[in-house]
């Protein structure tokens, strides 16, 4: 990292022998360069316009100058304006039709000039009559960038104020956040802090730093740990409200190099939110498999559970992560883990449909008629969603249509009082019984009946389903002049 500093200061000094930066600096660039153009009356023209004298700047042009003449380092009238701050000859310049975008032979235009210079007249002007507010020169550096970097506060503001984007960095990676903090320039690193913030959840410097994937900010944060949030110390493992640290956000965002910078730095790999919620957590459910796959090397718990009792795995089975899935498992993750509901990343998988998911778990020997402590399957899960494609797979391999949860419920029952059509005629094909009693003595027929599914009913009928008339009467009357909510909720809630 020292060696990226010292490129980096080398760098700006370079930059500031093209860039009219301090006056001593422009002194030697224009008086060597003016020397040297076409024409005294070249020369002229341009040490006029840097003096701000505009009526020797507009006697010059109406006489023919060109208004684009220029220096050798591609300065041109506009330019030296900005830069001196002559916000009337700025204007002139613009109004007679110099291109207010021009850029200097290093990608310079009058807008980096004047933030740089922190002519804040001139910013405001340029930015009004259309300038690129996020021009990068040929090293990359934004207006913003170099307003950051002399400290200008007011440019800095205002350049943020009209769409600035700050996560821009230079061709070394440097945002104008990381050159505030290398410059030790806190009034700006502030200003930079709190507009990224703005509308949005407070987070700490190193947080944003994670989110950002800014390595070089975050290596600056680190390393100067007394500078780092202006408003109080800064430390790897320092939490937010809610208990996440900056490896927390950069496995969220999958931001690997940052991760690996704080995992460097001694970041705690599983350190917990509030929730139980580790790195590993977030990232298997983001499903970036690279981060997993750095978390996991560095030592994360691959068995770690939150709050209500979620592993890894169940994370990104239920995002339908199959990659990570698969890495997971291939890692040694749990397979029969249970969340505090008694759900394993099986059931997870099929309640999203997640049908790579649910391959990937059954290769690996998951239990295919697994059980919740309600003593449902994830063929209960599959029919209750309506989802095709995990019920046929589970049918496929072997699953239990008949499977009875604690009430009795079967997958069928479940299809029927969901109305999954589809899903209904598939468990038949497959074996399920018509007549399937409840706990409470009901057939499939009996809850598509009471639920008002006169589609289902029909075709149960037409499949064989052998049904007490009476009762079917009944309970539909029921179901059509008093619809009680709570008792169909107590009778029938299985899912």
């Amino acid at each position: 990292f020292k060696s990226l500093l010292q490129k980096r200061e080398k760098q700006l000094c370079d930059s500031k022998s093209n860039l009219p930066c301090h006056n001593q600096s422009l002194k030697k660039v224009l008086r060597g360069s003016i020397g040297h153009c076409s024409s005294d009356s070249n020369a002229s023209f341009l040490r006029a316009a840097r003096a701000g004298n505009l009526d020797k700047v507009v006697e010059y042009l109406k006489g023919g100058i060109d208004i684009n003449t220029c220096n050798q380092n591609g300065l041109n009238a506009l330019h030296l304006a900005a830069k001196e701050g002559h916000v009337g000859l700025v204007q002139e310049l613009l109004g007679r039709g110099s291109s207010v975008d021009s850029a200097t032979k290093k990608g310079n235009t009058a807008l980096h000039i004047a933030s740089l210079a922190g002519q804040a007249e001139v910013v405001k002007v340029l930015v009004k009559e259309g300038a690129n507010i996020n021009a990068q020169s040929q090293n990359g550096f934004t207006p913003l960038y170099m307003a950051a970097q002399e400290n200008h506060i007011d440019v800095v503001k205002y350049l943020l104020e009209n769409g600035a984007n700050q996560s821009t960095a230079t061709e070394d990676g440097f945002t104008p956040l990381a050159v505030a903090l290398q410059q030790g320039h806190n009034q700006a690193v502030a200003i930079l802090l709190e507009n990224d913030t703005k509308g949005k959840v407070r987070l700490p410097a190193l947080h944003i730093a994670a989110r950002k994937d800014d390595t070089k900010s975050a290596a600056l944060l680190l390393q100067n740990d007394h500078n780092a949030d202006v408003q109080s110390k800064m430390m790897v493992n320092r939490t937010t409200e809610s208990g996440f640290t900056p490896l927390h956000i950069a496995a969220h965002y999958g931001n690997v190099n940052v991760a690996t910078l704080l995992l460097n730095r001694g970041a705690a790999v599983d350190f917990t939110a509030r929730n139980g919620i580790t790195p590993l957590h977030v990232a298997s459910k983001r499903g970036n498999t690279n981060m997993v796959k750095l978390l996991l090397d560095r030592g994360g718990q691959i068995d770690a559970k939150t709050r209500d009792g979620l592993t890894p795995l169940h994370c990104a089975a239920r995002s339908g992560h199959d990659q990570v899935v698969e890495l997971l498992l291939e890692r040694g993750a749990p397979l029969l883990a249970r969340t505090k509901n008694g759900l394993s990343p099986l059931h997870m998988a099929a309640q999203g449909d997640h049908v790579e998911c649910v391959k990937h778990l059954l290769q690996h020997k998951a239990p295919v008629d697994d059980v919740t402590l309600d003593y449902l399957t994830a063929l209960h899960v599959a029919a209750h969603c309506g989802h095709y494609r995990v019920t046929k797979l589970l049918l496929d391999k072997r699953a239990n249509p008949n499977a009875r949860a604690l009430n009795g419920f079967t997958p069928l029952h479940i299809a029927c009082k969901k109305n999954r059509i589809k899903v209904m005629e598939l468990l038949v094909k497959y074996g399920a019984s018509i007549q399937a009693i409840t706990e409470s003595g009901l057939t499939p027929i009996h809850v598509a009946a009471f639920m008002g599914h006169l589609n289902i009913v029909l075709l149960l009928l037409q499949n064989g389903a052998s049904p007490d008339v009476t009762n079917i009467v009944s309970m539909a009357w029921v179901r059509i002049t008093t619809g009680r909510k709570s008792e169909r909720k107590r009778e029938y809630g299985c899912v």
